[in-house]
């Protein structure tokens, strides 16, 4: 049952258009692939074709209805903050334990499936009053796809969150920088940011797609061995 758990360094970074832009790949590829964005806030039902569960199902070539992004990303809420937050606003509550559970079963009936799993928010955002996407992604046990912004300070927030990540346990295969508006050269981004990491880093200007190399490593087979990813 090959995962992979797609999280980012904050919010706003790129990861759904990373993740849209994967799917695309691999399909092209020949690979079966699927996507589970299970928490989403700032959702506005009125706006469906903008939504960011719109985004990956557009990528996996399905029609955006009511039901299909129900199945994609089962808890939607419309305030434009951290789940728990944005549930209590609605006066709903938001279980880890669900949310952990329901990525476990999706996962294991993938089967031969690449799933990928995109967080919401941050590594270290909040899933529930208690735990974080962290710990979304240390259940799950696959490896981790971290997508960073190029925004001046990103090299500071993605070797937090890729220590974050490798602390819990998590295996970090890779890191996608997708290009910010009004940023530093991207490219100088990449190259100071692979100083300080063992993993490779990719660069993902705007309005380009997942470079050959990021998507031969993400394979559905690569992401069914934990550990094989990062190898360099």
């Amino acid at each position: 049952m090959p995962a992979l758990f797609v999280t980012g360094t904050g919010t706003d970074v790129g990861k759904t258009y990373v993740c849209a832009a994967l799917l695309r790949a691999l399909a092209a590829r020949g690979h079966a692939v699927d996507a589970l964005k299970p928490v989403v806030s700032g959702f506005d039902p009125a706006a469906l074709e903008d939504s960011d569960p719109a985004v990956l199902l557009r990528a996996l070539g399905r029609p955006v209805t009511p039901q299909a992004l129900a199945a994609l990303s089962p808890w939607r809420f419309a305030a434009p903050l951290s789940p728990p937050l944005a549930a209590r606003r609605e006066g709903r509550a938001l279980s880890a334990t669900e949310v952990i559970g329901l990525c476990r079963e999706r996962a294991g009936a993938a089967h031969d499936r690449l799933l990928l799993v995109e967080g919401a928010g941050g590594v270290m955002s909040p899933l529930d009053e208690t735990a974080t996407m962290l710990d979304l992604a240390a259940a799950l046990q696959a490896p981790a796809l971290l997508v960073a912004g190029s925004y001046l300070g990103t090299i500071s927030h993605t070797l937090t969150a890729a220590a974050a990540l490798r602390g819990a346990g998590v295996d970090l295969a890779a890191v996608a920088v997708s290009e910010s508006l009004d940023a530093p050269p991207l490219g100088e981004t990449v190259e100071a940011l692979a100083r300080f990491l063992d993993v490779p880093v990719f660069a993902i200007p705007r309005g380009g797609e997942a470079p050959a190399e990021l998507v031969g490593r993400l394979t559905p087979a690569a992401c069914a061995r934990p550990g094989s990813s990062s190898d360099r």
